[in-house]
Formats: structure tokens, sequence, C-alpha cells
């Protein structure tokens, strides 16, 4: 078990402050020079009481390590998020290939089964995310990879919609910890400017999932069958098949924290862990032990509750066109074969693919995010716009509006993710933080399983004017969030630290977490 024990009792640390103006914590410290051996020692602070980390870090070192991070730990995660996300949208191909016929859905049935799905991701979500903290990323993720592979799996023997609605309630708990988890896992590893960017070489298998789930669609339904299994009922055996073997190789690649990496040098383990550390006020240990305190810390942060909702607002676009761009796309090419239709879907993810990796590089190198969710929603909004003004007969205008809208969507689950984890210090509140975003977010999901209902065909007003709303509401939520963290940052600033911090143990300065007075909002 990767759960650890809270943190030892903090050793004597001397740090000298100065009482300069410092235009980001209002208070100079006097660095003290320590070493990242002394600064990962659990029980030893790695910043002073002002937030400023007590050591340096040689760069080339950092660029070192954070390399070698990259080339063990994100593949494994993406490849396994890239069919998490197969595994839940390939419902739209397998409709395309006759699914509701042969399960005699009718109506809304199909809205329905969508539905279930996000019942049981949203209500697991923040308990899924615990589990994985308790249990440790290196072995909760595998297991419920397996999971969610068998599920998937398993969708291809479903007779009937009652069937059918159990497996993917079965998908839901299994997929609920995954997002969150590998969002959570990297946080233990990366500073916060650094995350963004890797958040979104896993969250980019989204769109990806969107392109390459219809390519590998339209390949297995070229085949005639796969044992006595034919049709759209191949694309989940073929595919939950792959995420099974995916799963159990991952349980032997994955490593859990950097103690554990067998491949870190023991001055690497401690340089990771310190530099991490150093941008934790008051915390004596990178990963603490479940604290319920700083558990409502991360789930009730004003910041964490702000992001959720932008979170929130995005997935109903994100989830409605994994669901629906099979759909939408039938609508402008409603002649053309089902391959055909399948392949017309790949283009705008593999669009949004880009700038899903782009647009948080930028957030990286500016170490900034609410400045790209104000960019990104306009963008949206455009592109429904073009829906809106425009109908079936206007195909290539459609069309062209999906580019737009993968452009400014697909950005956010990295975005979102991080920034919540930016703005939450310890373990224990990151870990609920940022489930807390994914729960929201996938109440998003569940939204979006009504957006395009079959009443509203073919031109959908009522989904695409939802979906404008949503953006519209994205970026008057972005802008809120933005000058809220401004003014209370520069309240923070009026605060005495010591006076604040008077006759506090160890542990209560710990579960301060975001109230700590050294603490600022990162924007």
């Amino acid at each position: 078990m990767a759960d650890i024990n809270a943190a030892e009792k903090q050793q004597d640390h001397t740090v000298h402050s100065s009482h300069s103006d410092d235009s980001t914590h209002g208070k100079t410290g006097i660095i003290h020079e320590g070493t990242a051996h002394e600064a990962a020692a659990r029980g030893h602070l790695a910043t002073d009481k002002y937030g400023n980390a007590i050591i340096h870090f040689d760069p080339v070192a950092e660029r070192r390590l954070r390399l070698k991070i990259d080339l063990y730990i994100v593949p494994t995660v993406a490849m396994l998020y890239l069919f998490c996300f197969i595994d839940r949208a390939n419902i739209g191909n397998a409709r395309l290939a006759g699914l509701e016929k042969d399960l005699k859905l009718s109506g809304y049935d199909y809205n329905t089964l969508l539905s279930v799905f996000y019942v049981s991701y949203i209500v697991f979500e923040i308990p899924c995310n615990m589990a994985c903290k308790w249990l440790g990323p290196g072995w909760f993720i595998p297991a419920t990879s397996l999971g969610f592979g068998i599920a998937s799996l398993g969708t291809a023997y479903v007779g009937d919609l009652s069937s059918a609605c159990g497996v993917r309630f079965l998908l839901g708990i299994f997929e609920a910890g995954m997002l969150p988890g590998i969002a959570y896992y990297l946080s233990r590893w990366y500073r916060r400017s650094e995350l963004v960017f890797r958040l979104s070489l896993y969250i980019v298998m989204a769109p990806l999932a969107g392109a390459f789930g219809g390519l590998l669609a339209s390949g297995i339904l070229t085949l005639d069958s796969v044992g006595s299994v034919t049709r759209w009922r191949m694309i989940f055996l073929i595919e939950g098949i792959i995420t099974i073997g995916l799963s159990i190789i991952s349980f032997f690649t994955l490593t859990d924290r950097p103690e554990t990496a067998r491949w870190l040098t023991q001055e690497e383990k401690d340089l990771a862990i310190a530099r991490v550390k150093s941008e934790r006020v008051g915390q004596t240990a990178v990963l603490d032990g479940i604290d319920t305190t700083k558990m409502l810390r991360g789930i009730f942060s004003p910041v964490t509750l702000m992001v959720s909702f932008i979170f929130l607002l995005n997935n109903i676009t994100v989830q409605g066109l994994a669901f629906f761009a099979p759909t939408i796309v039938k609508t402008i090419y409603p002649n053309n074969t089902v391959v055909s239709q399948q392949l017309h879907t790949v283009p705008p993810y593999v669009v949004g693919a880009f700038f899903t990796v782009l647009i948080p590089f930028i957030s990286w190198k500016l170490d900034r995010r609410n400045i790209l969710f104000i960019i990104g929603a306009p963008l949206i909004m455009i592109g429904y716009i073009m829906f809106l003004a425009t109908t079936q007969n206007d195909p290539m205008v459609r069309y062209g509006a999906t580019f737009i809208i993968t452009s400014g969507a697909f950005a956010f689950g990295a975005l979102c993710n991080a920034q919540t984890s930016a703005n939450l210090v310890s373990d224990t509140a990151r870990a609920a933080g940022i489930g807390t975003t994914v729960m929201l977010g996938n109440i998003g999901g569940l939204v979006s399983t009504w957006s395009f209902v079959p009443t509203d065909a073919p031109n959908y007003p009522i989904g695409n004017g939802l979906n404008l709303g949503t953006s519209t509401t994205i970026l008057v939520t972005a802008i809120l969030l933005t000058f809220y963290m401004k003014w209370d940052n520069k309240k923070r600033e009026k605060i005495d630290v010591d006076a604040r911090l008077a006759g506090l143990s160890q542990k209560q300065v710990e579960d301060l977490d975001w109230k700590h007075p050294g603490f600022r909002w990162k924007p």
C-alpha cells in the first residue's frame, strides 16, 4: 500500500526573514541554503512561513529529472486514458453500426443508456480518488483500468436495454477514478507550472480517442466477425481486450511515487520530492496521511468550486461531441456510407488534439491558466453561433464549426485540473479537490447526454443553443475568478503572518492549507 503515516514531528529549521516589499508574498525570506535531501526529509519544511522555498535548485538537474519522469510516467497513463475514453465513447460509433436496432432502442432509450454511465461516474468520483490516494496510484490506476476493460468487453454480449444499462453502470464505476486519479498522480511528480502540460499529454488522448476511435471502429467494421461476435459488438470486444492487456502491463510499469522509483537514483528521488514540496507552504511531507480537515479544504476551496463549475459547463460540450459527433456528421453527410461517416469524425478531433497540447504548453511557460480559459471560451461560442445560424443544407459551414469548437474546448480538461491542483497545498486536499472538479465536470457530462435529443433533429437548435450558453458562462466565470483571486491576494498582503500563526501546532498549520496566511492564489 502506498498510503503513508501522518508527517513526523517537525524538526528544528532555522529560517530568517526580512520585511521588505515583495510583489508576490509581501515579505521576502532570506533563503536558507539547505540540501535537497534535507528538504525532502519527512518532518522538514521546504518553505518559510511566507511560502518561499528555503533552497535553490539546479535548473540543469531539474530539467534532466523532468525529462526522465516524462519518459517513464506519461506514456503509460496516456495509453490507459486513451482506451478509457475509447471504451466510454465507442457507443457513439456502435450507434451508427446498428446498436439501436439490435437492442430495440427507441425514443429516448439511447439517451437513457448514456445517462446511466454518468450516474455511477459522478457518485464514485471523490470516493475513487480517495481510494487512489489510500491504495496508491501505482496499484489503483491499473486495477480500475482492468475493470473498465472487462466492462467494455462485456458490452459486446448485451441483449437488451436493461443489460446494456447494467454494464454501462459498471463502466462508470471503474472509469470514475481515471481522470482525477491520473491528475492527482502526476501532481506527486511535477511542479505547479509543469503539471498543466503533462496533464495535456494524457488528456489529449480524449480528442485522439475520438479520432483513433473512429478509425479503429471503421477498421473493425470491415471484418465479417470475431468468433461469434458481429457488427457493432466487435467494436466493444476488440477494444475491451486491448484495454485489459494494457492494464495488466501497467501493473508492472507504473511507479507509485518518487520514493519507490527504481529508475531514479537516491539524489534524483530527493530532488523530485524536494522541488514539489518547495511549493507547499507549511507542509512537512509531500505525501501526508488522509486528513478530514484537509480533504474538506480541498473540496470547498472557492477556487476549486469555481473551476469545477467551469469544467462542468465545458464538459457539456466535450462529452456531447464524444457521444454525438457521429450523429452530427450523419446529418451533414446523410448519403455517405457508415464507414465514410465514421471517418469524417476524425479530422476535427485531430485539430482539437493539437490545441489540447498547444494551449497547456503556453500555460506551462506563462504559469497562468485563467487567461487561457478566457481565450478558449470565445472559440466555442463562435462554433455554436455558426451551427445556430445554419441548417443541414450548409454542411461545409457546420463541418468547419466542429473544428473551431474542438480547438477551444478540449484544452479545458488539463487547464481545470491543473488550476485546482495549483491552488491547493497538501496532498490530501489535492486528491479531494481534483476529485471534486472531475465529479462536477461529469455532471456536465450527464447533461450532455440529453443535449441532443431525437425531437431536436436534424438541426439541433436546443443542443447548439445550450452549448452557446455554457461557453458564454465559462467566459464570464473565468473573468470573475481572475478578479476574485487578485482581490483576495491583495487582502492577504495585509495579514500579519507571525500573529496569525502564533500558538498553532505544526498540524494546525498544515491543516490551514489554502487558508495559510503565506499562501497566494495562482491565476
